[in-house]
């Protein structure tokens, strides 16, 4: 393994024990309510791993997940409750959405594609947008930022 990406893994997963750990912390040691979601796992990944990339931008981030997850709660309410169409025909209708959104909008950050599949099996409402989705964006954003900017020295768009 080259040196320098043994240093880039060290990174990557050092900071992210941090911000994960601060939104678990803040979802499970306090009622504050649920900042934490499995896909930002993987937004760490870029944001840490590899911030130059276009799909870890601070706007790609925020964007993807909310577009993702808005497409996952309005396939749930229309699809799902009103027409009570199954979850097996809803959830890839749900994904696809979302990947539609992110590239029309130019805000792809692949790891939200995941997000429409935890709403519909979560069965979350749009509650879910406010919190974990939009809080928890802004938090790993913000950790980000500091991180690959101040600490690390890198540079790391929003």
């Amino acid at each position: 393994m080259e040196k320098e990406t043994l240093k880039r893994a060290l990174i990557a997963g050092s900071f992210s024990v941090l911000i994960i750990g601060s939104l678990s912390y803040l979802t499970y040691g306090y009622e504050y309510g649920l900042f934490l979601v499995a896909s930002f796992g993987s937004s760490m990944v870029l944001m840490l791993g590899y911030p130059e990339t276009p799909f870890a931008r601070g706007r790609n981030v925020f964007t993807g997940h909310l577009l993702t997850s808005l497409a996952g709660t309005i396939c749930h309410g229309l699809l799902i409750v009103q027409f009570d169409i199954p979850i097996y025909i809803v959830i890839p209708l749900a994904v696809g959405l979302g990947i539609f959104l992110m590239i029309a909008c130019n805000v792809t950050h692949p790891p939200a594609g995941g997000n429409p599949i935890i709403v519909l099996v979560g069965g979350y409402s749009f509650e879910f947008i406010i919190t974990p989705i939009i809080t928890g964006c802004l938090l790993i954003i913000i950790q980000a930022f500091i991180i690959n900017n101040y600490i690390l020295k890198r540079k790391y768009k929003i």
